[in-house]
């Protein structure tokens, strides 16, 4: 397949690069590197089946030659990120989805959507199913990401039902690996950095909202599956306006089409988390509390069980192999930080 990831220079995105190419795929990343880095795909640069181009998505959007699918992952993805760039996080949510949308309807590809648990806001539901409509304040800070998610979510399903397309979302939950920027600002990252730093590590509020964190291979893994499995709805059923006016029988059986939760199940709470980090480093550093950011949500956990019946996924990589794997990556990225 002839494959274009937006945000491809990403943390995620980079490594889903690597996975389909690996694969045999031929891959077209684009980024901006407003959050990207060149070095998350530097080794790729030279392979033949490889190629980056710095572009903005928001703007006009032309690739030479037939495509196969689209994987949408360009964004600010943090906290920290999405509140210093918020009019770029909804441009990109909003204008970019437009413009690969349009792009995959005129090749006639698969478009796929990265979207997020962000969805839900602060959920008054633990765990999270994907029949879950949230609690979003729309005018938060963090909402600039979480509408744009969710406006992008409604943008696809649009282009799905009334052109047909075939479309896929993806609702990635916390994940962490090697390639995550040691400022982005996410609980892992700022945990660990922290911790080998000597520095007291930063918890909000008295640390006891929960959060699932998946591991980056886990969650590549499952996207790659869910872009690759084939649809089980031709054109005209997707076309089919009956949905408007009654409820199809088959409505409560799950479709490659519908939002797709990706994530760990297991939850823990923040201060269990800081905890875990601190035994796995052996820092002596201290546990430092703060006020908790507007609108946190205080309960994240995925309901995967459309992951396992549609792509037979669930994560396999447990928590602490997971944490023990990105620590040696920070360990080496701030003894080298020119390398990474």
């Amino acid at each position: 397949m002839r494959i274009v990831i937006t945000g491809g220079a990403g943390f995620l995105g980079s490594h889903l690069c690597d996975s389909l190419i690996q694969a045999g795929h031929t891959v077209i990343c684009m980024d901006n590197l407003l959050t990207g880095r060149m070095e998350n795909i530097s080794h790729l640069l030279g392979n033949e089946r490889f190629t980056f181009l710095k572009y903005n998505v928001c703007d006009y959007l032309h690739v030479d030659g037939p495509l196969d699918a689209l994987m949408h992952f360009a964004s600010p993805a943090s906290p920290q990120d999405y509140l210093e760039f918020p009019i770029a996080t909804l441009k990109v949510g909003a204008l970019g989805t437009h413009k690969v949308l349009g792009l995959a309807r005129a090749k006639g590809a698969r478009f796929l959507l990265a979207s997020t648990s962000e969805v839900y806001g602060d959920p008054l539901v633990n765990p999270q199913p994907e029949t879950y409509w949230g609690n979003v304040n729309p005018i938060s800070p963090r909402g600039v990401y979480d509408e744009a998610k969710r406006f992008a979510e409604a943008m696809t399903m649009a282009y799905h039902r009334y052109h047909g397309l075939d479309t896929r979302i993806v609702r990635i939950f916390n994940t962490f690996g090697p390639r995550m920027r040691a400022n982005d600002g996410r609980v892992v990252s700022n945990f660990i950095v922290q911790a080998l730093q000597g520095k007291p590590l930063s918890v909000f509020g008295e640390g006891q909202q929960t959060r699932s964190f998946c591991y980056v291979d886990d969650l590549v893994r499952g996207i790659v599956g869910l872009l690759l499995v084939d649809s089980n709805k031709t054109v005209e059923e997707r076309k089919d306006k009956k949905f408007l006016f009654s409820r199809a029988k088959d409505h409560d059986e799950p479709s490659v089409h519908d939002p797709v939760n990706i994530g760990n199940p297991r939850e823990l709470t923040v201060i269990e988390i800081a905890r875990l980090v601190l035994k796995l480093t052996g820092s002596s550093s201290d546990i430092s509390f703060h006020p908790l950011p507007l609108d946190d949500p205080k309960v994240r956990r995925p309901d995967i069980s459309r992951a396992k019946t549609l792509l037979k996924w669930e994560p396999q990589v447990a928590l602490e192999d997971a944490l023990a794997r990105t620590i040696t990556y920070f360990k080496a990225a701030l003894a080298h930080p020119s390398a990474h």
